[in-house]
């Protein structure tokens, strides 16, 4: 089977994800915002990834790896915990295996032993075949390798999929076509695939647009990769669990290190207040990794001034604690002070 971590990326691989994707999803809202835009003083629009089925902007990716892989033969698709910082499984991860059961083919998942049970039973009621793989990811790792020796599947990286990030793309050239003239583009970093998918996909239409990635600076380690030019890794404490990782991917990695016009830190209180703004302003209830780009823009009004200006309000799909502390927060009741 051709390596797909081999494989290109690219506006046309995009363009060619697009007639995959478009068969199970619909494009998402470009929503423009006038009280927003009065407050940042820029004509602010927000991309809600948040309205996918699964909630989160990934299921994109999920749809394209997956379609490649059953067009190559492959006889099933295992995805395990992104990282040693992250013993969870996630959005990430979610996506894939959604994507698995809409297009038919065998998913198997391992899971730490203590896994939350809702979320092994949410797995196994879209068909996924859910496996406790040991006491730390490591264990995960290398359980997952023994059964992809046995069962001939493919072991997929939750970042390190160029099929993931042309499958991601498909959003940015919503937005472009929706915004032709756009002028920044504001994405949060995790893993990557987003601010890879941007730059790929809206320099090709756009090469004057400016791309600025947003990270918790709880965990740096991408933008301290980005920083220095080369993968670091870093401590990782942030409650922003969709971009709070201890590593940088590398595939995602080589795009982004040279392709962003700017990449920005937030402090875990101005993430709660992003998650804040984004119900005063929107009326969407977005997990931290989506409000991110709104808190973003609140710090960087001043450099938006009179732009275009696209937020990418990446996942709705945010955990009870973040909820009960954002609605602690003024933002959350009054906006920006």
């Amino acid at each position: 089977m051709h390596n797909p971590k081999q494989h290109p990326i690219s506006i046309k691989e995009v363009l060619s994800a697009r007639k995959v994707v478009n068969q199970f999803l619909r494009p998402t809202a470009l929503t423009h915002y006038p009280s927003l835009s009065g407050v940042i003083g820029a004509q602010v629009y927000v991309k809600h990834e948040n309205h996918q089925p699964t909630g989160v902007f990934k299921i994109r990716g999920g749809i394209n790896l997956v379609h490649n892989l059953r067009q190559l033969g492959s006889s099933g698709i295992l995805t395990t915990p992104p990282g040693p910082e992250r013993p969870t499984i996630g959005n990430s991860n979610g996506s894939i295996l959604t994507a698995a059961h809409w297009l038919g083919l065998k998913s198997l998942v391992v899971v730490p032993n203590i896994t939350n049970p809702l979320k092994v039973k949410a797995f196994r009621a879209i068909g996924a075949e859910v496996v406790a793989g040991g006491e730390t990811p490591e264990d995960c790792q290398t359980a997952a390798e023994q059964l992809c020796r046995q069962q001939g599947y493919y072991h997929a990286s939750t970042c390190d999929e160029p099929l993931l990030i042309n499958g991601v793309g498909t959003g940015f050239l919503e937005i472009v076509e929706d915004l032709p003239d756009i002028d920044v583009m504001i994405v949060p970093l995790g893993g990557g695939t987003e601010a890879a998918a941007a730059i790929t996909t809206l320099r090709c239409v756009n090469p004057g647009v400016e791309i600025i990635a947003v990270q918790a600076e709880k965990a740096p380690a991408a933008w301290l990769s980005w920083k220095q030019g080369y993968m670091v890794e870093a401590d990782s404490t942030s409650i922003c669990l969709g971009i709070a990782l201890g590593h940088a991917f590398r595939i995602p990695f080589e795009i982004y290190k040279d392709g962003l016009s700017d990449f920005i830190l937030l402090s875990d209180e101005e993430i709660y207040d992003g998650i804040g703004l984004a119900w005063y302003y929107t009326h969407n209830l977005a997990e931290s990794a989506g409000a991110v780009t709104m808190a973003a823009a609140f710090k960087l009004r001043s450099r938006l001034a009179g732009k275009n200006v696209v937020l990418q309000m990446s996942g709705g799909n945010a955990p009870y604690e973040e909820i009960l502390e954002a609605v602690k927060r003024p933002a959350f009741f009054q906006g920006f002070p």
